[in-house]
Order: C-alpha cells, then structure tokens, then sequence
C-alpha cells in the first residue's frame, strides 16, 4: 500500500475520477436539455378523463409522481394534465388523483387547435360555417371540411401579415423619414427660400404616401373580413361552446387519429416554425427567428470590433512597449478584467456607450429626431462594443501567449534577410500565432453569445419591431434593439405569464442557443486547425 501511495497512481486515479465526474455532468446536462428541448414539438396523444364527481377532463398527460398517502401504506399517484382552453379556465395544467378518476378514453374526434393567441384548444368540433351559413356539422363533417379553409385562411393571414410587416410598415418609415427631414430643414435653414421649396416637396411626398398607405389600409380590413368569413364552433369537454375565426388558427388537427408518418410531418412543420417564425403568445410559443438573426449578428459585430483591439493591444504589450513596470502593471489590469462581473460592463456601457457616445452622435447627426434618441439608447451595436470589451483580456492573454510561442529564430531569420521590424511582425509573428488568435475569438464568442445581464441594459429587448437588417438605407441599422437568445431564456423561463407552460419553449431554446455557439466555435477551430498544419509545415 506504501509504494501504491508513493508511486502515484492514486494521483492518476484522482485525476481520472474527477475528468470522469466532469464529463458525467456535462453529459447529463446535455442530455437533460436534448430529451426536453427535442420532445416539444412531437404532438401528444388526447386523453379524455371521467372523474367520480362525473365532471370530465381532456387534455394531454404531461407527467406522473407519487404522492404519500396517509390512509394506505402504497403511495397515491397523481397525473399533470395540459388542458389548454385558457380563455376559458384561466389555467394551462391541472393535477388529479388518479383514485379520483373513473375512467378514460382516447376519442379520435378531439382536436387540437394551436391559436394566435390563448394558447391551445382541447376540443370536439361541431359546425364550419361561411359568412354565417353551415358548411359542415358534427365532429366528421367538419373535420373532412376543415383542410381547405385552413389553408385558405393560412394563405390570407400571410397577405395580411406582409401587408401589416412589409407595405404598411416600409410606408410608415418612409413618410417618418420626411417628417424628420421637415424638421431638420427647419433646424437649420430657418425660413430659406430652398429650404420652403424643399419643405413643400417633402410635404407632397408625404401626401402621396399617405394616400398610398390608406388604400393598403383599406386592402388590409378587406382581407379581414375574408378571413373571418370561415367560422369554426367548438365545443369543450364540459358543454362549453367557442366560435373562432380561421385566421385566429396557426394549426388544427386531431393527434389520436394520426399515423407515426402524420405526426413525423407535424413535427417537422412546428420545427421549421421555431426556426423561421417570430414569437407569438408573450414569447411562450411561436418562433425565435429574430433572437437568431439578433444573438448571431451581435458575436459578429462583438468579434469585428475584439480581434482588432485585442491583437493590437497584444502585439504593443509583447513587441513594442519596454518591459518594466508600467508593462507588468497593464498585464495584471488586464487579467483583472476577465474577473470583473459582466454586469458592471454593462453599466459601462451604458453610461458611456450609450448615453457619453450614442448622445453625442443624436446631439450633432440627428438633431431633428430629439428628443427621441436615435443612438442614444440602446442598440445592438453598443451591446456588441459591450461584450468586445468584456472579452477583450481573453484576446489579449492568448495573442501574447501566441507571440511568444514563436520560436526566436523566425525572427532573427527575417530580420537578417533584411525585413524591417514592422514587415517581420506583419509577414512572420502574426501568421504564426494565427492560431492562438483565433483560440482568444473562439473563447470570446463562446462567452458573448451566452452572456445576458450586459445586454438587458445596453439593447435588448423582449420583442423586437423590426430586425437591424432590412430594405431600408444602410440596411444594417444599428442603432436599433434586438432580440437574443439569452434574454429570451431569462424572459420565457422566469417573466413570462404562465412559466409552467412555457418550460418546454425554454429548454428548445437553450438547445438551439448551444447549437449556435457550437457552430461557430467549430468553424473557428477547423479554421484555426487549417492554419496550424499550414505553418507547421513551413508554407509562410
């Protein structure tokens, strides 16, 4: 036992035990968020339950536990059942004894309806009717007759939808654009001739968009009333009677009838709208498109603006700047950084970001919108300077270790060919700690994209109007807020109305959030694996 100790395999086995603990952890974690976050969208099973009081339930069994029973020594068990029908019941889940139930069936007439608002409907369809007239009556009447009226109505919800986002919308921006334009004339040119001819074209302008965006107002309410002709009545399991418009459905279907090939396709479809769709429902249903488009563009910005900060710094504090104390003392401020909470890089930010800068640049360039700040509030670019500064010190550290790293006679080799000092960095240090460099990025997105309490105060938002890329000149606007990824995590799992509910739209949201980071650390590391087998074999 004494030379099992001193020989140190107990070391080797400490070591192997905690990387094995680790790897556990972080498999279980992925693991936990793959088996909830990929299950969401798979449509469950109607369960209709009949209780001893004789009421009736119907709904989806989400899950079971057991609960202690005083009276028995076995313990009780009770079920959490989704009943949807919030406009109705005011609640999303219910628990019931399951001694409590009499009896249960899987009736193949319940539908399930996925709405713009009030979540879902558990239901029996009773009657399709248009402009006022039956269609169709009873549950297998109105089924067969449902289809082509939902794809009618998903058809004219996306007009009206492009018609509210897209026309309406680029209207409404282009007639603010003059007004502001009237307005900044009359800053300053005050009463000039040009200026008042300028201000009567601007006005005319102005009238023709006007008159332009009432005729698509009048379009839009005309499409309205297209939708809402289709009338669908339901009735709930316990008597109660619903009529809905078919632009109020995003889906209907009727999950006990369907095969395993049906439910496939429905999947696919609710997954393709998480990915492609905006949020619905006070962010717990619908898609998180515009998170997407607002996490991935700020890391580009945030990596645009630290590799050059970072790298610059790095190569003045290893190659240019005399080593002593000032030298020591910046490195050691430098690793104190990557320590500071992020939440105090936010306030940061906002101070001088946003209000120092941002109110500057409304203060000279966009006068005529205050006191309506333009960038003087936050936007996805002081969000993104926000996070390069956090993760800056991580830039810093690895490009210094890269220079380093650089074996002294690639130096001296260059500089006895005659190559200036300047010309020996650009063509030999900085490619060869290219791989370092981008080691530094690959940690700074891998924390920016996962960072929430900098940008809840320097941008973003729950819900973003319009995303920081459009039509409109510079088409990338970024001064305006945005969505991530992060925040929706925090907003749906802890501020939303109903968090209970939407406790599945977290865990998707957390999977797809480490899909993205995982993308791009590993198009950063096979680029940065290219360029390590391209200068150890020497092709400078």
């Amino acid at each position: 036992m004494q030379s099992f100790w001193k020989s140190g395999n107990a070391f080797i086995w400490l070591t192997g035990l905690t990387a094995g603990i680790g790897l556990l952890m972080i498999g279980g974690l992925v693991l936990l968020i793959l088996v909830n976050g990929l299950g969401i969208f798979w449509p469950a099973p109607l369960e209709e339950l009949t209780l001893k009081d004789g009421s009736k339930v119907l709904g989806e069994i989400w899950n079971r536990e057991k609960i202690p029973d005083a009276d028995t020594e076995q313990p009780a068990t009770r079920v959490r059942m989704k009943i949807g029908n919030r406009d109705f019941y005011g609640l999303d889940f219910r628990w019931m004894n399951e001694t409590d139930i009499a009896a249960r069936r899987h009736p193949d007439s319940a539908f399930v309806l996925e709405r713009q608002a009030w979540g879902n409907f558990f239901g029996y369809a009773t009657e399709l009717s248009l402009s006022g007239e039956a269609v169709a009556k009873g549950a297998t009447q109105t089924a067969a007759a449902l289809a082509k009226p939902l794809t009618e109505g998903g058809r004219l919800a996306a007009q009206i939808n492009h018609l509210e986002k897209e026309v309406i919308g680029d209207i409404n921006y282009e007639i603010e654009q003059r007004r502001l334009a009237i307005r900044g004339l009359s800053l300053r040119d005050g009463a000039n001739i040009d200026a008042s001819k300028e201000e009567q074209r601007l006005q005319g302008e102005i009238a023709a968009l006007q008159e332009e965006y009432n005729k698509n107002e009048k379009q839009l309410e005309k499409l309205r009333e297209q939708g809402s002709a289709y009338q669908l009545t339901l009735q709930t399991v316990d008597g109660r009677t619903k009529t809905i418009s078919l632009l109020e459905i995003v889906r209907a279907f009727q999950p006990n009838q369907m095969s395993w090939l049906d439910k496939a396709g429905l999947y696919l479809s609710r997954t393709w709208e998480f990915f492609a769709s905006e949020p619905r429902e006070a962010n717990m249903e619908g898609g998180v498109f515009p998170a997407i488009f607002g996490t991935v563009m700020m890391v580009l910005i945030m990596s645009i603006a630290v590799v050059p900060l970072g790298v610059l710094t790095a190569i003045y504090m290893r190659e240019y700047a005399k080593q002593g104390p000032f030298v020591r003392t910046l490195r050691i401020a430098v690793n104190n950084l990557a320590g500071v909470p992020s939440i105090v890089f936010g306030i940061f930010g906002l101070g001088f970001f946003v209000y120092a800068i941002g109110g500057s640049i409304d203060k000279f360039f966009y006068p005529e919108a205050l006191p309506t700040p333009t960038f003087g509030t936050g936007g996805i670019l002081w969000a993104a300077l926000t996070l390069a500064l956090l993760t800056v010190p991580v830039v810093i550290v690895t490009t210094e270790e890269g220079l380093a790293a650089v074996p002294g006679a690639l130096r001296e080799g260059s500089l006895a060919l005659g190559a200036t000092k300047f010309e020996t960095l650009w063509r030999v240090l900085i490619p060869s700690a290219s791989p370092a460099i981008l080691t530094g990025l690959i940690l700074a997105m891998a924390r920016a994209a996962g960072e929430v309490a900098p940008l809840m105060i320097t941008g973003v938002v729950k819900l973003a109007p319009s995303l920081p890329l459009d039509g409109h000149f510079p088409y990338l606007h970024l001064e305006r807020k945005f969505m991530h990824l992060g925040f929706h995590i925090y907003d749906v799992g802890f501020q939303s109305p109903n968090v209970e509910a939407s406790l599945p739209m977290v865990y998707a949201t957390t999977l797809l959030l480490i899909l993205i980071v995982l993308v791009l650390n590993l198009t950063a590391i096979l680029l940065r694996n290219r360029l390590r087998r391209r200068f150890a074999a020497g092709q400078f």
